[in-house]
């Protein structure tokens, strides 16, 4: 008998409430499968499993606040869980009010007192769309006044869902949760810093020509040609590809960047692109317009905020030249890219303008060192200088 526990979906979340469960009892799951929406101080996640097997029974409650790691569901047929749990859980765990939060773990939202958004679970969300059911007119019977799947059902089917109070997501709360996890990074961490100016007039040339015959939905921003590059330099730098552990570095099992999203009204999220670089230009875009689309509406999956083996962030769209970011923890790593910008460049013994980017590396010194950083940094620039390979 297996377990499905509350995931841990990143150093800021110490707990989570279960919103909803998508699957019930008897029902039987496969690794990928959403099966609960899960509400932390980044907003309600989609988690999906990764054993295969029958829901034998739910442990928790729709409504309630458990710590990461706690069983939510056993799970017929599935190999029992290796992670241990401090106590033992009780067969049904009724909704109770969670206790007052300790500053690293924080109450995911706070009552509305003016008119916000609606706060609709995105599995709720997607059935209303293809039901025709209006959101505006349901109050919902999840935790907060949050809008449920059954809702959906419910209102489909001409019966109104149960009344609720509504509540709408605390940025502020989420602001203190990233700060306390940037915070321990800082202290248990020991960083070093390096950056690199690279020369983009072929990575640009070649854009401009690969986008000039495509529709605007099928182009290729620089985003993704960065994106390409890091990838393929962590395949030559695996000590910056992973996490470090009580056991130390642990590299990762394949190269899933994470990108670095802001959140509208505030926040941030870096979702994964798994196996980035077994993925050509046109994928990557792909999958990077879907992860910004899908981050802003509040419909990310667990395995996405999960699986980061090194974080991207890029702030050339905000007019910033330079970033020198963070690493989150238990990753080793984390590459900053600025605006490109033009600047007087040497080529051939003559100064001219050029365009140009400043790349940074925030690095863990326990797993690597300026000497490897470096080379990334420098493997970075030799493949920008020829796009077309990416």
């Amino acid at each position: 008998m297996g377990e499905f526990r509350m995931p841990s979906l990143g150093a800021d979340m110490d707990a989570g409430t279960l919103v909803e469960w998508l699957k019930q009892p008897g029902d039987r799951v496969k690794r990928g499968d959403i099966v609960a929406v899960v509400e932390t101080q980044k907003g309600a996640i989609e988690v999906d499993i990764f054993e295969e097997g029958v829901i034998e029974r739910w442990l928790v409650e729709p409504g309630t606040t458990v710590p990461v790691g706690t069983p939510l569901a056993l799970i017929a047929g599935a190999q029992p869980a290796t992670a241990a749990v401090s106590a033992e859980v009780p067969a049904t765990v009724a909704p109770t009010p969670a206790p007052p939060a300790p500053p690293s773990v924080i109450p995911p939202f706070a009552p509305r007192t003016e008119v916000g958004r609606l706060r609709v679970s995105p599995a709720a969300r997607r059935l209303a769309a293809e039901r025709g059911v209006g959101l505006d007119q349901l109050t919902g019977s999840g935790p907060g006044g949050a809008i449920l799947y059954t809702d959906i059902e419910r209102a489909a089917a001409g019966a109104a869902p149960r009344p609720a109070a509504p509540k709408r997501l605390d940025f502020a709360e989420m602001r203190r949760a990233i700060a306390a996890a940037m915070a321990r990074s800082k202290r248990e961490i020991p960083h070093y810093y390096l950056s690199t100016t690279i020369e983009l007039t072929r990575s640009l040339a070649w854009l401009q020509e690969t986008n000039a015959t495509r529709p605007p939905a099928q182009r290729l921003l620089l985003a993704a040609l960065l994106l390409k590059a890091v990838a393929l330099a962590l395949g030559e730098a695996p000590e910056l590809n992973g996490f470090f552990t009580a056991e130390g570095f642990q590299p990762g099992a394949g190269i899933h960047i994470g990108t670095a999203i802001a959140i509208r009204g505030g926040g941030l999220v870096a979702p994964a692109i798994r196996d980035a670089d077994k993925l050509s230009l046109e994928e990557l875009m792909a999958q990077l317009r879907d992860l910004v689309a899908r981050a802003r509406s509040g419909a990310l999956r667990s395995s996405e905020l999960s699986d980061p083996t090194i974080t991207v962030t890029n702030l050339g769209e905000r007019s910033v030249e330079t970033v020198f970011g963070v690493i989150y923890p238990p990753q080793v790593a984390l590459v900053g890219f600025g605006m490109p910008v033009e600047r007087p460049w040497a080529v051939s013994g003559e100064v001219i303008a050029r365009r140009v980017l400043t790349a940074t590396l925030a690095a863990d010194h326990r797993a690597s060192d300026g000497h490897r950083g470096a080379l990334f940094l420098a493997d970075i620039d030799h493949k920008l200088q020829s796009p077309e390979t990416l």
